[in-house]
This record gives C-alpha cells, sequence and structure tokens, in this order.
C-alpha cells in the first residue's frame, strides 16, 4: 500500500491558491466632503483566529521593540477541516495515460482515479471599523455566486499540459464586536467568512510501457487449441517508423510482417 514514496504538495498548493484570490483589497479612507484621504492594501496572513487576536490585543511596549500593536485592518486565513465528499466520487477504472519525450526518449505515465475532498477555510476579516470592514466583505461577496471556478496546473513542472477545475464556494458570515470589552482594550470588528474548495487528490503516476507492437496468433480451430503444433501463422504489426510512436500529432503508418509457424 505505502511501497514508495510521493508528494504532490496539493494541500500546500490549495493554501496558495486560496490566498491568492485575497492578496489584493483595498480600504479607502474619506474625509466628510468625500475625497480621498488615504487607500490602505489589507494585509494578509496564513494565521489561526484566535493567536491573531490574542497579537492584536497585546498590549505594546515602549522599551520591547517586538511587542508593537497591530494596525488594522487585516485579513488572515486557515484550514479548518479536510473531509472526503462522496459526491464527486469517480469510478476506481477511469484512469488515464499521457506520454512525455525526453531526446530520442518517450516515456508514458499513468494517472490514477484521484479522490475527491473538501477543504474548508475561514478568512477572518479584522478591522476597528465597521466602514473599513464592509468595504472588506464588499468586495469579496460579489465574486461567489456562491462558487468561484479556477483552472490550476497541478503538475505544471512535470506535466504542464494536465489541468484541473477546482470550484471555491462561500458558505457563510457571521460577525463579531468586543466593543463591550474593557476601557483598555482594543475595539476589533471581526468578519469570519467560511468556504469550501473541492479539491482531488492524486496518488503516485506510474511509468508504463508504450506499445511498440501488436502480435496475433492464427490457429488451426479444427485441431484444437491445446496442439502446440497447429500454429498456421503470426501476423506482427508495427509502426513505421517505430521511434515516433507516443509522440504527440505522430505521423506513422504501419509495417505487417506475416510469419509461419516454422518461423
Amino acid at each position: 500500500m505505502f511501497g514508495g514514496h510521493f508528494y504532490h504538495s496539493k494541500t500546500k498548493k490549495a493554501v496558495a491558491l486560496f490566498g491568492r484570490l485575497f492578496n489584493n483589497l483595498y480600504v479607502v479612507r474619506q474625509n466628510s466632503s468625500g475625497a480621498v484621504i488615504s487607500q490602505l492594501k489589507v494585509p494578509l496572513s496564513y494565521a489561526p483566529k484566535q493567536k491573531y487576536l490574542e497579537r492584536i490585543r497585546e498590549n505594546p511596549s515602549l522599551t520591547d521593540d517586538t511587542q508593537v500593536a497591530i494596525k488594522l485592518p487585516r485579513l488572515s486565513f486557515e484550514i479548518t477541516s479536510i473531509a472526503y465528499d462522496p459526491t464527486r466520487q469517480l469510478t476506481k477504472v477511469g484512469n488515464f495515460t499521457t506520454t512525455s519525450s525526453t531526446g530520442d526518449t518517450t516515456k508514458r505515465q499513468k494517472f490514477f482515479t484521484p479522490v475527491p475532498y473538501t477543504i474548508n477555510f475561514q478568512l477572518n476579516a479584522y478591522a476597528k471599523s465597521q466602514d473599513d470592514a464592509l468595504q472588506i466583505i464588499e468586495q469579496i461577496i460579489p465574486t461567489f455566486n456562491p462558487q468561484y471556478a479556477l483552472t490550476i496546473k497541478p503538475f505544471a513542472t512535470e506535466y504542464p499540459e494536465f489541468k484541473e477545475d477546482i470550484q471555491v464556494i462561500i458558505q457563510g458570515v457571521s460577525f463579531s464586536d468586543d466593543f463591550e470589552g474593557a476601557m483598555e482594550q482594543r475595539r476589533t470588528i471581526i468578519y469570519s467568512m467560511d468556504f469550501e474548495m473541492k479539491l482531488s487528490y492524486h496518488g503516485p503516476i506510474a511509468d508504463t510501457s508504450i506499445i511498440r507492437d501488436a502480435k496475433a496468433k492464427i490457429f488451426d480451430i479444427g485441431a484444437g487449441l491445446n496442439d502446440s503444433d497447429i500454429g498456421l501463422e503470426t501476423i506482427v504489426v508495427t509502426p513505421n517508423p517505430s521511434s515516433i510512436i507516443g509522440l504527440d500529432d505522430s505521423d506513422f503508418g504501419f509495417s505487417t510482417t506475416i510469419l509461419d509457424s516454422a518461423s
């Protein structure tokens, strides 16, 4: 079962892909007349919500340079669970192959049926004012209706022609405000958004041989198939030229050789 090591970095790529969806959000500050005072890009990081809250609420120190207050608004996200998705289960015989060439060598790779899983993410928006928080939320929500489709290349280096469609679905938005805390505590408005990412995990990729010839033996049915002396002839079909088989857009013919039973 675990005979050889393989690692396709699918979870790592999923985290990077999810983060890229939200790494270009801005908050605009305006004065009473509507003129733009400043435009801030919202920082994004992968971090658990509770630890991030503790860091926000930590009192800054005048003597310790490492203990400074975090500026808001900010975004953080994390994986909350990974679960099997039976609704996207595929038949186990749905394998497919591809070919690759290096110089004069042509190889065929066999991809086994991927296993469908759902990765649940939580995206948290932290702000000190409702306007900042709502600006972030309203830049995100319209993109998901309720899903957003992406096309990726899971094996971009080894097999760039292989593509996979991934759906990211928003599940809901929740809100919290700790404005009623102690006087010395900073107000933090938090909007939490839950997402599902439909991902498929691939197993090991097997190297298989390329069929370079086909042989058919002709027997005398009346003599019985168990008799080794009843073979009449053998037909061998090979591509011509044989070195081009397996390449994309190959253009080749076939050579047929007929051998009698004595050959």
